[in-house]
């Protein structure tokens, strides 16, 4: 149990770390993928509504620290967000690839509503047919590919552990 939960906080770490410094520089279409809502999304999806609410908390303020204007801004809507993907934790399959990047996408998608509304609705920026063929499509469709890598590899790390623990 220690070792899982250490594991998650290293690569919440990690993933943040490179969001904040590799993947800036890898934009395609000038957006860059969202790791911290994949990692949120994948653990909510492998753990359940706990984990994702308190990993969602956690990478939400993170984000915060580094980019919001307000604190607890990406942190609520992180934790939201992993809380919802979190119900699907019945359903789950580690061969299946279909769900997770759907709810990738359609978390991305509500992300990307709610830091529209709360950064520039609020401020009186009306352009959302801009915004959205500018940001939240592309943002989407990268952060969906990039999805696919990270739950491959998040499921082979805890199957690890899971293995590992069975020994102990």
């Amino acid at each position: 149990m220690i070792k899982r939960r250490l594991s998650t906080i290293i690569i919440i770490v990690l993933a943040f770390i490179l969001w904040t410094t590799t993947f800036q520089s890898l934009k395609l279409a000038d957006v860059a993928p969202n790791i911290m809502l994949i990692l949120v999304v994948c653990y909510a999806y492998m753990r359940g509504r706990t984990s994702g609410l308190l990993i969602g908390f956690f990478c939400g303020l993170l984000s915060d620290m580094m980019y919001g204007t307000v604190v607890g801004l990406y942190a609520f809507g992180l934790m939201t967000i992993g809380f919802l993907c979190g119900h699907s934790q019945k359903v789950y399959f580690t061969d299946n690839y279909i769900l997770p990047c759907v709810l990738v996408g359609i978390s991305d998608f509500a992300y990307s509503i709610y830091y529209y509304v709360t950064e520039f609705l609020v401020r009186g920026r009306l352009d959302f047919k801009f915004y959205f063929l500018t940001v939240i499509l592309p943002e989407m469709i990268y952060t969906m590919l990039l999805a696919v890598v990270v739950f491959r590899l998040l499921t082979m790390l805890e199957s690890y552990l899971m293995k590992k623990r069975e020994e102990e």
